[in-house]
Protein backbone atom coordinates (compact mmCIF):
# COMPACT_ATOMS: atom_id res chain seq x y z
CA UNK A 1 0.00 0.00 0.00
CA UNK A 2 1.71 3.42 -0.88
CA UNK A 3 0.56 6.33 0.71
CA UNK A 4 0.15 10.17 -0.56
CA UNK A 5 -0.65 13.29 0.12
CA UNK A 6 -4.04 14.74 0.41
CA UNK A 7 -4.91 17.97 -1.51
CA UNK A 8 -4.94 19.89 1.45
CA UNK A 9 -1.63 17.86 2.37
CA UNK A 10 0.10 19.23 -0.85
CA UNK A 11 -1.34 22.85 -0.12
CA UNK A 12 0.68 22.90 3.27
CA UNK A 13 3.77 21.16 1.79
CA UNK A 14 3.93 24.05 -0.96
CA UNK A 15 2.99 26.60 2.13
CA UNK A 16 6.09 25.25 3.93
CA UNK A 17 8.09 25.27 0.68
CA UNK A 18 8.20 21.53 0.31
CA UNK A 19 8.36 20.71 -3.09
CA UNK A 20 8.01 16.95 -2.46
CA UNK A 21 4.71 14.54 -3.22
CA UNK A 22 5.58 11.39 -2.06
CA UNK A 23 5.58 10.90 1.63
CA UNK A 24 8.33 8.29 2.11
CA UNK A 25 11.06 11.22 0.43
CA UNK A 26 10.09 13.56 3.49
CA UNK A 27 13.16 14.06 5.96
CA UNK A 28 12.76 14.43 9.39
CA UNK A 29 13.05 18.04 9.65
CA UNK A 30 10.67 18.34 6.96
CA UNK A 31 7.64 15.76 8.72
CA UNK A 32 8.87 17.57 11.83
CA UNK A 33 7.59 20.99 10.02
CA UNK A 34 4.90 19.33 8.39
CA UNK A 35 3.17 17.63 11.12
CA UNK A 36 3.72 20.41 14.24
CA UNK A 37 1.71 23.36 13.49
CA UNK A 38 2.98 24.56 17.82
CA UNK A 39 0.04 26.19 18.25
CA UNK A 40 0.44 28.68 21.47
CA UNK A 41 -2.69 27.69 23.06
CA UNK A 42 -3.36 31.17 24.39
CA UNK A 43 -3.44 32.38 21.40
CA UNK A 44 -6.72 30.74 19.84
CA UNK A 45 -9.05 32.94 17.91
CA UNK A 46 -11.57 30.33 16.75
CA UNK A 47 -14.75 30.46 18.33
CA UNK A 48 -17.79 28.58 18.97
CA UNK A 49 -20.94 29.82 17.77
CA UNK A 50 -24.64 29.34 18.58
CA UNK A 51 -28.09 30.88 17.75
CA UNK A 52 -29.14 32.03 21.50
CA UNK A 53 -29.16 34.15 23.55
CA UNK A 54 -27.12 32.95 26.44
CA UNK A 55 -24.89 35.30 28.48
CA UNK A 56 -23.17 32.47 30.88
CA UNK A 57 -21.34 31.51 27.58
CA UNK A 58 -19.41 34.58 26.82
CA UNK A 59 -16.47 33.25 29.19
CA UNK A 60 -16.34 29.63 29.69
CA UNK A 61 -13.95 26.73 30.31
CA UNK A 62 -13.47 23.94 28.15
CA UNK A 63 -11.54 20.63 28.23
CA UNK A 64 -12.24 19.66 31.86
CA UNK A 65 -12.85 16.51 30.58
CA UNK A 66 -10.54 13.43 31.67
CA UNK A 67 -10.27 12.42 28.06
CA UNK A 68 -8.48 16.06 27.47
CA UNK A 69 -5.68 15.40 29.28
CA UNK A 70 -5.41 18.20 31.06
CA UNK A 71 -5.76 20.82 28.12
CA UNK A 72 -7.93 23.24 29.32
CA UNK A 73 -8.54 26.70 28.64
CA UNK A 74 -10.74 29.86 28.82
CA UNK A 75 -13.16 30.43 25.60
CA UNK A 76 -16.13 32.01 24.24
CA UNK A 77 -19.17 31.68 22.53
CA UNK A 78 -20.17 33.88 19.85
CA UNK A 79 -23.45 34.26 18.65
CA UNK A 80 -23.86 32.90 14.67
CA UNK A 81 -24.54 35.70 12.69
CA UNK A 82 -21.19 37.21 14.52
CA UNK A 83 -19.03 34.14 12.77
CA UNK A 84 -16.22 34.80 10.15
CA UNK A 85 -17.95 32.28 8.04
CA UNK A 86 -20.99 33.93 7.61
CA UNK A 87 -19.39 37.25 6.87
CA UNK A 88 -17.37 34.96 4.58
CA UNK A 89 -20.75 33.98 2.76
CA UNK A 90 -21.76 37.48 2.56
CA UNK A 91 -18.33 38.64 1.06
CA UNK A 92 -17.27 36.20 -1.00
CA UNK A 93 -17.69 36.64 -5.29
CA UNK A 94 -17.60 32.58 -6.45
CA UNK A 95 -17.12 29.25 -4.91
CA UNK A 96 -13.38 29.76 -5.81
CA UNK A 97 -13.34 33.09 -4.15
CA UNK A 98 -14.96 31.31 -0.94
CA UNK A 99 -12.64 28.38 -0.95
CA UNK A 100 -9.55 30.89 -0.71
CA UNK A 101 -11.30 33.02 1.86
CA UNK A 102 -12.29 30.12 3.84
CA UNK A 103 -8.80 28.55 3.86
CA UNK A 104 -6.99 32.08 4.99
CA UNK A 105 -9.71 32.07 8.22
CA UNK A 106 -6.38 32.50 11.44
CA UNK A 107 -8.04 30.40 13.98
CA UNK A 108 -4.92 30.30 16.27
CA UNK A 109 -0.93 32.04 16.20
CA UNK A 110 1.84 29.71 16.73
CA UNK A 111 4.57 29.78 19.11
CA UNK A 112 6.97 31.76 16.90
CA UNK A 113 4.37 34.37 15.88
CA UNK A 114 2.58 32.72 12.64
CA UNK A 115 -0.58 32.61 12.09
CA UNK A 116 -2.59 29.26 11.79
CA UNK A 117 -4.78 29.06 9.22
CA UNK A 118 -7.62 26.60 8.44
CA UNK A 119 -5.73 25.62 5.43
CA UNK A 120 -2.73 24.83 7.99
CA UNK A 121 -5.31 22.48 9.98
CA UNK A 122 -6.44 20.97 6.58
CA UNK A 123 -10.08 21.76 6.92
CA UNK A 124 -10.91 24.69 4.50
CA UNK A 125 -11.89 21.93 1.82
CA UNK A 126 -14.54 20.45 3.98
CA UNK A 127 -15.66 23.92 5.13
CA UNK A 128 -16.18 24.70 1.15
CA UNK A 129 -18.32 21.33 1.02
CA UNK A 130 -20.17 22.54 4.07
CA UNK A 131 -21.06 25.85 2.21
CA UNK A 132 -21.13 24.61 -1.02
CA UNK A 133 -25.29 25.32 -1.20
CA UNK A 134 -25.58 28.35 1.09
CA UNK A 135 -23.19 30.15 -1.32
CA UNK A 136 -26.44 30.11 -3.58
CA UNK A 137 -28.73 33.10 -2.85
CA UNK A 138 -32.25 32.36 -1.93
CA UNK A 139 -34.88 33.81 -4.48
CA UNK A 140 -38.16 35.00 -2.72
CA UNK A 141 -40.75 37.04 -3.13
CA UNK A 142 -42.35 40.01 -1.43
CA UNK A 143 -46.48 39.85 -0.83
CA UNK A 144 -47.24 41.99 -3.96
CA UNK A 145 -44.77 39.08 -5.58
CA UNK A 146 -41.56 41.37 -6.13
CA UNK A 147 -38.62 39.05 -6.92
CA UNK A 148 -36.54 39.71 -3.44
CA UNK A 149 -32.89 37.96 -2.86
CA UNK A 150 -32.22 36.84 0.92
CA UNK A 151 -28.88 35.56 1.30
CA UNK A 152 -26.63 35.85 4.55
CA UNK A 153 -27.40 37.88 7.81
CA UNK A 154 -23.76 39.33 9.40
CA UNK A 155 -25.10 41.32 12.81
CA UNK A 156 -24.47 44.74 11.93
CA UNK A 157 -22.82 45.54 15.01
CA UNK A 158 -19.94 43.13 15.44
CA UNK A 159 -20.01 41.87 11.63
CA UNK A 160 -20.54 44.31 8.77
CA UNK A 161 -24.52 44.20 9.03
CA UNK A 162 -25.02 43.79 4.92
CA UNK A 163 -27.02 40.80 2.87
CA UNK A 164 -24.01 39.16 0.16
CA UNK A 165 -22.12 40.66 -2.90
CA UNK A 166 -23.43 37.41 -5.24
CA UNK A 167 -26.96 38.76 -4.16
CA UNK A 168 -26.45 41.85 -5.68
CA UNK A 169 -24.36 41.28 -8.74
CA UNK A 170 -27.30 38.44 -9.51
CA UNK A 171 -29.72 41.48 -9.20
CA UNK A 172 -27.91 43.22 -10.81
CA UNK A 173 -27.58 41.10 -14.32
CA UNK A 174 -31.82 40.68 -14.14
CA UNK A 175 -32.67 43.93 -13.77
CA UNK A 176 -30.55 45.24 -16.63
CA UNK A 177 -29.05 48.49 -17.00
CA UNK A 178 -31.84 50.63 -16.40
CA UNK A 179 -33.18 48.87 -13.67
CA UNK A 180 -32.26 49.33 -9.84
CA UNK A 181 -31.40 47.29 -6.85
CA UNK A 182 -32.20 48.15 -3.65
CA UNK A 183 -29.85 46.63 -1.09
CA UNK A 184 -30.13 47.12 2.50
CA UNK A 185 -27.24 47.57 5.79
CA UNK A 186 -28.31 46.91 9.01
CA UNK A 187 -29.20 49.13 12.14
CA UNK A 188 -27.68 52.79 11.88
CA UNK A 189 -26.02 53.99 9.50
CA UNK A 190 -23.28 54.83 11.11
CA UNK A 191 -22.40 51.18 11.68
CA UNK A 192 -24.60 49.50 8.78
CA UNK A 193 -23.93 51.97 6.13
CA UNK A 194 -20.06 53.18 6.97
CA UNK A 195 -19.41 48.76 6.58
CA UNK A 196 -21.34 48.98 2.97
CA UNK A 197 -19.08 51.36 1.68
CA UNK A 198 -15.74 50.59 3.60
CA UNK A 199 -16.06 47.01 3.66
CA UNK A 200 -18.45 45.57 1.06
CA UNK A 201 -17.91 47.98 -1.99
CA UNK A 202 -14.34 47.36 -1.92
CA UNK A 203 -14.52 43.77 -2.13
CA UNK A 204 -17.72 43.81 -4.53
CA UNK A 205 -15.90 46.44 -6.53
CA UNK A 206 -20.13 48.07 -7.10
CA UNK A 207 -20.01 51.95 -6.65
CA UNK A 208 -23.19 53.16 -5.11
CA UNK A 209 -25.55 55.80 -7.01
CA UNK A 210 -27.57 56.91 -4.08
CA UNK A 211 -28.15 56.06 -0.36
CA UNK A 212 -31.71 55.79 1.61
CA UNK A 213 -31.63 56.86 5.45
CA UNK A 214 -34.54 55.45 7.17
CA UNK A 215 -36.04 57.55 10.04
CA UNK A 216 -39.13 57.45 12.05
CA UNK A 217 -40.89 60.01 14.28
CA UNK A 218 -40.53 57.42 17.51
CA UNK A 219 -36.81 56.87 17.09
CA UNK A 220 -35.86 60.48 16.21
CA UNK A 221 -37.72 61.57 19.49
CA UNK A 222 -36.08 59.08 21.57
CA UNK A 223 -32.54 60.81 20.48
CA UNK A 224 -34.56 64.37 21.53
CA UNK A 225 -34.43 62.87 25.43
CA UNK A 226 -37.58 60.75 25.73
CA UNK A 227 -38.57 57.80 27.43
CA UNK A 228 -37.02 54.61 27.57
CA UNK A 229 -38.83 52.59 25.38
CA UNK A 230 -39.20 49.20 26.88
CA UNK A 231 -40.00 46.08 24.33
CA UNK A 232 -43.70 44.34 25.01
CA UNK A 233 -44.79 47.88 27.07
CA UNK A 234 -46.89 50.03 25.77
CA UNK A 235 -45.57 53.67 24.59
CA UNK A 236 -44.73 56.31 26.49
CA UNK A 237 -47.40 59.22 25.67
CA UNK A 238 -44.12 61.29 24.53
CA UNK A 239 -44.43 59.19 21.27
CA UNK A 240 -47.82 58.49 20.39
CA UNK A 241 -48.70 62.55 20.89
CA UNK A 242 -47.31 65.21 19.10
CA UNK A 243 -44.21 66.65 20.31
CA UNK A 244 -42.42 69.03 17.92
CA UNK A 245 -39.78 70.29 20.55
CA UNK A 246 -38.96 66.74 21.67
CA UNK A 247 -38.57 65.98 17.67
CA UNK A 248 -36.76 68.37 16.64
CA UNK A 249 -33.71 67.99 19.40
CA UNK A 250 -33.92 64.25 18.50
CA UNK A 251 -33.43 65.44 14.56
CA UNK A 252 -29.79 65.76 15.36
CA UNK A 253 -28.78 62.56 15.12
CA UNK A 254 -30.73 62.64 11.64
CA UNK A 255 -28.83 65.53 10.97
CA UNK A 256 -25.45 63.96 11.44
CA UNK A 257 -26.13 60.65 10.16
CA UNK A 258 -27.25 62.26 6.43
CA UNK A 259 -23.33 64.56 7.08
CA UNK A 260 -22.10 60.79 7.41
CA UNK A 261 -23.67 59.80 4.31
CA UNK A 262 -22.32 63.01 2.26
CA UNK A 263 -18.55 62.27 2.98
CA UNK A 264 -19.03 59.37 0.94
CA UNK A 265 -19.81 61.35 -2.02
CA UNK A 266 -23.03 59.93 -2.61
CA UNK A 267 -26.86 61.34 -3.22
CA UNK A 268 -28.85 60.95 -0.22
CA UNK A 269 -32.68 60.41 0.19
CA UNK A 270 -34.35 60.47 3.62
CA UNK A 271 -37.23 57.75 4.04
CA UNK A 272 -39.45 59.06 7.28
CA UNK A 273 -41.59 55.76 7.83
CA UNK A 274 -45.06 57.95 8.77
CA UNK A 275 -47.37 55.60 11.38
CA UNK A 276 -50.95 56.11 12.43
CA UNK A 277 -50.02 58.38 15.43
CA UNK A 278 -47.27 60.48 13.76
CA UNK A 279 -48.96 63.77 12.98
CA UNK A 280 -48.32 66.05 9.08
CA UNK A 281 -46.84 68.43 11.66
CA UNK A 282 -44.03 66.23 13.00
CA UNK A 283 -43.34 64.13 9.40
CA UNK A 284 -43.99 67.74 7.54
CA UNK A 285 -40.70 68.60 10.34
CA UNK A 286 -38.54 65.74 9.85
CA UNK A 287 -38.58 66.49 5.68
CA UNK A 288 -37.57 70.09 6.21
CA UNK A 289 -34.52 69.64 9.06
CA UNK A 290 -33.50 66.83 6.50
CA UNK A 291 -33.53 68.89 3.65
CA UNK A 292 -31.49 71.58 5.60
CA UNK A 293 -28.58 68.90 6.66
CA UNK A 294 -27.90 68.15 2.85
CA UNK A 295 -30.25 65.62 1.58
CA UNK A 296 -31.12 65.89 -1.74
CA UNK A 297 -35.07 64.71 -0.32
CA UNK A 298 -37.13 63.60 2.18
CA UNK A 299 -40.61 61.95 2.03
CA UNK A 300 -42.95 60.34 4.01
CA UNK A 301 -44.31 57.19 3.12
CA UNK A 302 -46.51 54.34 4.07
CA UNK A 303 -45.31 51.21 2.58
CA UNK A 304 -46.35 49.51 6.07
CA UNK A 305 -49.73 49.71 5.83
CA UNK A 306 -50.21 50.31 1.87
CA UNK A 307 -47.86 48.35 0.04
CA UNK A 308 -45.58 49.70 -2.98
CA UNK A 309 -48.14 52.36 -3.16
CA UNK A 310 -46.95 53.86 0.06
CA UNK A 311 -43.41 53.92 -1.09
CA UNK A 312 -44.18 55.11 -4.52
CA UNK A 313 -42.83 58.80 -3.63
CA UNK A 314 -39.88 57.78 -2.28
CA UNK A 315 -39.20 55.18 -5.04
CA UNK A 316 -39.26 58.75 -7.61
CA UNK A 317 -37.09 60.22 -5.37
CA UNK A 318 -34.35 57.95 -5.35
CA UNK A 319 -34.82 57.53 -9.50
CA UNK A 320 -34.15 61.01 -9.51
CA UNK A 321 -31.38 61.35 -6.52
CA UNK A 322 -29.69 57.92 -8.85
CA UNK A 323 -29.28 60.29 -11.76
CA UNK A 324 -27.57 63.06 -10.01
CA UNK A 325 -23.63 62.89 -10.53
CA UNK A 326 -21.99 60.64 -7.83
CA UNK A 327 -18.77 60.85 -6.15
CA UNK A 328 -18.12 58.13 -4.73
CA UNK A 329 -15.00 57.89 -2.35
CA UNK A 330 -13.99 55.65 0.32
CA UNK A 331 -13.69 57.16 3.68
CA UNK A 332 -9.72 55.78 4.62
CA UNK A 333 -6.53 54.88 2.76
CA UNK A 334 -6.43 51.51 3.14
CA UNK A 335 -2.71 51.28 3.50
CA UNK A 336 -2.88 53.65 6.71
CA UNK A 337 -1.65 51.89 9.67
CA UNK A 338 -4.41 50.32 11.51
CA UNK A 339 -4.78 52.51 14.55
CA UNK A 340 -5.26 55.26 11.85
CA UNK A 341 -7.87 53.73 10.41
CA UNK A 342 -9.95 53.62 13.36
CA UNK A 343 -9.46 56.91 14.94
CA UNK A 344 -10.57 58.24 11.46
CA UNK A 345 -14.45 55.87 11.51
CA UNK A 346 -14.57 57.26 15.20
CA UNK A 347 -14.02 60.72 14.66
CA UNK A 348 -15.71 61.38 11.47
CA UNK A 349 -18.69 58.95 11.63
CA UNK A 350 -19.01 58.79 15.48
CA UNK A 351 -18.29 62.15 16.56
CA UNK A 352 -15.01 61.46 19.06
CA UNK A 353 -12.51 63.38 20.44
CA UNK A 354 -10.21 60.84 20.43
CA UNK A 355 -10.10 56.92 20.67
CA UNK A 356 -7.99 54.70 23.85
CA UNK A 357 -6.39 51.62 23.24
CA UNK A 358 -6.59 49.30 26.17
CA UNK A 359 -3.32 46.62 26.62
CA UNK A 360 -5.28 44.17 25.01
CA UNK A 361 -6.34 46.26 21.71
CA UNK A 362 -2.48 47.25 21.60
CA UNK A 363 -1.54 44.26 21.46
CA UNK A 364 -3.06 43.24 18.89
CA UNK A 365 -2.45 45.94 16.98
CA UNK A 366 1.48 45.01 17.08
CA UNK A 367 0.69 41.39 16.70
CA UNK A 368 -1.81 41.15 13.20
CA UNK A 369 0.71 44.48 12.00
CA UNK A 370 3.54 42.26 12.14
CA UNK A 371 1.57 39.17 10.45
CA UNK A 372 1.11 41.66 7.71
CA UNK A 373 -2.96 41.92 8.25
CA UNK A 374 -2.90 45.65 8.57
CA UNK A 375 -3.97 46.63 5.30
CA UNK A 376 -7.31 45.40 5.86
CA UNK A 377 -10.30 47.53 6.16
CA UNK A 378 -11.93 48.39 9.60
CA UNK A 379 -15.28 46.56 10.63
CA UNK A 380 -16.19 48.25 14.16
CA UNK A 381 -18.10 46.17 16.58
CA UNK A 382 -19.96 48.97 18.54
CA UNK A 383 -23.60 49.28 19.98
CA UNK A 384 -26.10 50.41 17.39
CA UNK A 385 -28.07 52.30 19.94
CA UNK A 386 -25.76 54.85 20.28
CA UNK A 387 -23.21 57.07 17.91
CA UNK A 388 -20.55 56.37 20.91
CA UNK A 389 -19.97 53.27 23.09
CA UNK A 390 -22.59 54.39 25.73
CA UNK A 391 -25.84 53.05 24.86
CA UNK A 392 -27.50 55.42 26.93
CA UNK A 393 -25.67 58.63 25.17
CA UNK A 394 -28.73 59.79 22.88
CA UNK A 395 -29.31 62.32 19.77
CA UNK A 396 -25.17 63.31 18.69
CA UNK A 397 -23.25 62.79 21.62
CA UNK A 398 -19.63 64.94 22.12
CA UNK A 399 -16.51 64.91 24.43
CA UNK A 400 -16.14 61.73 24.69
CA UNK A 401 -13.00 59.16 24.05
CA UNK A 402 -13.84 55.61 22.12
CA UNK A 403 -12.34 52.94 24.43
CA UNK A 404 -11.03 49.67 22.34
CA UNK A 405 -10.64 46.66 24.44
CA UNK A 406 -9.73 44.07 21.91
CA UNK A 407 -9.25 43.66 18.28
CA UNK A 408 -10.06 40.64 16.63
CA UNK A 409 -8.90 39.35 12.55
CA UNK A 410 -11.04 37.93 10.58
CA UNK A 411 -8.53 37.18 7.41
CA UNK A 412 -10.58 35.25 5.49
CA UNK A 413 -13.67 37.45 5.48
CA UNK A 414 -11.00 40.56 5.03
CA UNK A 415 -11.38 42.66 7.64
CA UNK A 416 -10.41 43.23 11.06
CA UNK A 417 -12.89 44.09 14.03
CA UNK A 418 -11.88 46.43 17.06
CA UNK A 419 -14.10 45.64 20.05
CA UNK A 420 -15.43 48.73 20.95
CA UNK A 421 -16.43 49.20 25.18
CA UNK A 422 -18.50 46.45 26.36
CA UNK A 423 -20.02 45.46 23.13
CA UNK A 424 -20.52 41.56 23.71
CA UNK A 425 -20.37 39.02 20.81
CA UNK A 426 -23.09 37.22 22.21
CA UNK A 427 -26.35 38.64 23.42
CA UNK A 428 -28.08 37.75 26.95
CA UNK A 429 -31.62 38.02 27.86
CA UNK A 430 -32.77 41.08 29.89
CA UNK A 431 -33.77 40.95 33.83
CA UNK A 432 -36.99 40.78 32.41
CA UNK A 433 -37.61 37.68 29.25
CA UNK A 434 -40.15 38.27 27.16
CA UNK A 435 -40.81 34.71 27.56
CA UNK A 436 -43.11 35.75 30.82
CA UNK A 437 -45.72 36.91 29.02
CA UNK A 438 -46.23 33.93 26.59
CA UNK A 439 -48.35 31.05 27.38
CA UNK A 440 -50.37 28.43 25.23
CA UNK A 441 -54.03 28.03 26.08
CA UNK A 442 -54.11 23.86 25.49
CA UNK A 443 -58.30 24.24 24.50
CA UNK A 444 -57.42 26.35 21.23
CA UNK A 445 -53.73 25.77 21.05
CA UNK A 446 -53.80 29.30 20.35
CA UNK A 447 -50.04 31.24 21.41
CA UNK A 448 -50.55 34.30 23.99
CA UNK A 449 -48.13 36.81 23.96
CA UNK A 450 -45.50 36.66 20.84
CA UNK A 451 -46.75 40.15 19.44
Amino acid sequence: LSLKFSPVQINRLEKLGIKKTDPSTLTEEEITRFVRLDIDPESITWQRVLDTNDRFLRKITIGQSPTEKGFTRTAQFDITVASEIMAVLALTTSLADMKERLAKMVVATSRSGQPVTTEDLGVCGALTVLMRDAIKPNLMQTLEGNPVFVHAGPFANIAHGNSSILADKIALKLVGPQGFVVTEAGFGADIGMEKFFNIKCRHSGLKPHAVVLVATVRALKMHGGGPTVTAGTPLPKEYIEENLALLEAGCSNMRKQVENAQLFGVPVVVAVNAFKTDTKAELGLICKLAKEAGAFDAVHCSHWADGGAGAADLARAVQKAADLPSSFKFLYDIELPIVDKIRIIAQKIYGADDIELLPEAQHKVDLYSKQGFASLPICMAKTHLSLSHDAEKKGVPTGFVLPIRDIRASVGAGFLYPLVGTMPTIPGLPTRPCFYDIDLDTESEEVHGLF
